[in-house]
């Protein structure tokens, strides 16, 4: 039987069995990801960790995409702007974007309890940030993962640093089978069946003593942690911060796109439409 929370606005928070399932709730924006909507994950994740019933926790997205990135203007955003004011500055920026980018996806990383992102269309910039921040990715065949040099910067821990190179030059989008094999994402599934099998892949986790679970995922991150990954991906927020602001450089070397897509973004879409046509006109 699964149990449902009504308690939050963007996400849903459901527990069935032993696993609970975090589930961003704005699919009319692509589960964008406002400020309000990362509190309100952070919130869930500590349910889950304090339910001591509850031993492998699942992130997903309601509707058609995982999470399109960062709620850059929605009416619901604006309105929490206004009613919540970010420190003005460079002072305010940094802490803003610390906070809700870098030290809340870290903590998601070291929960003492098994993780599972569940991808499917859209994955994009902050999308792939909190699917990575998860231990496990399980991806449609028809998601469509696009990085960049966001705030929480794990792609060269993910996959070969030459590959994220490459792929990240050129800003293309990477499909779930393509995802699979570059080690981003650990199984994929026709989007019909992506749910059902994380589910039963989270039970059968969910099987096992949990304080075996906990060493288990302890030992590696902490492998990880050995080799520098803490230090890398602080120093590499740094580093977001120059290129966000190198964007509104004026001879910043893209155009930046009508309405609120990111110009990395709008690249990729372009680059993605060229390649679909030509493989039509083929």
């Amino acid at each position: 039987m699964t149990e449902a929370t009504g308690e939050f606005e963007q996400i849903r928070y459901e527990v069935d069995g032993r696993v609970a399932r975090v589930i961003l709730d704005r699919p009319n924006y692509r589960n964008a990801q406002s400020r309000l909507l990362r509190e309100e994950m952070d919130e869930a994740f500590d349910r889950a960790v304090a339910d001591r019933e509850v031993r492998v926790i699942v992130l997903m997205g309601a509707g058609h995409s995982f999470s399109a990135g960062h709620d850059l203007g929605t009416p619901e955003e604006q309105a929490d702007k206004e009613e919540r004011p970010y420190e003005e500055g460079l002072r305010g920026l940094f802490e803003r974007s610390d906070s809700m980018n870098v030290e809340n996806t870290l903590r998601w990383r070291n929960l003492p309890k098994p993780t599972i992102a569940v991808v499917q269309g859209y994955c994009i910039f902050g999308g792939w940030m909190i699917a990575s921040a998860m231990d496990l990715i399980f991806a449609a065949d028809d998601a469509m993962f696009l990085g960049t040099n966001f705030q929480y910067f794990s792609p060269p821990w993910d996959i070969h640093p030459r590959k994220v190179k490459e792929i990240f030059f050129e800003s293309r989008f990477i499909d779930g089978p393509e995802a699979m094999e570059l080690g981003l994402v650990n199984r994929v599934y026709p989007a019909e069946r992506l749910e059902a099998e994380a589910m039963a892949y989270a039970r059968r986790v969910a099987e096992n003593d949990p304080f075996q679970l906990r060493m288990m995922k302890q030992a590696v991150n902490h492998a990880q942690d050995s080799q520098g990954f803490n230090e890398h991906i602080n120093g590499a927020h740094l580093m977001y911060l120059m290129s966000s602001q190198g964007e509104r450089d004026p001879g910043f070397a893209l155009d930046k796109p009508e309405g609120r897509r990111r110009p990395m973004v709008q690249r990729a879409v372009d680059n993605y439409e060229r390649h679909k046509a030509a493989e039509e006109g083929s």
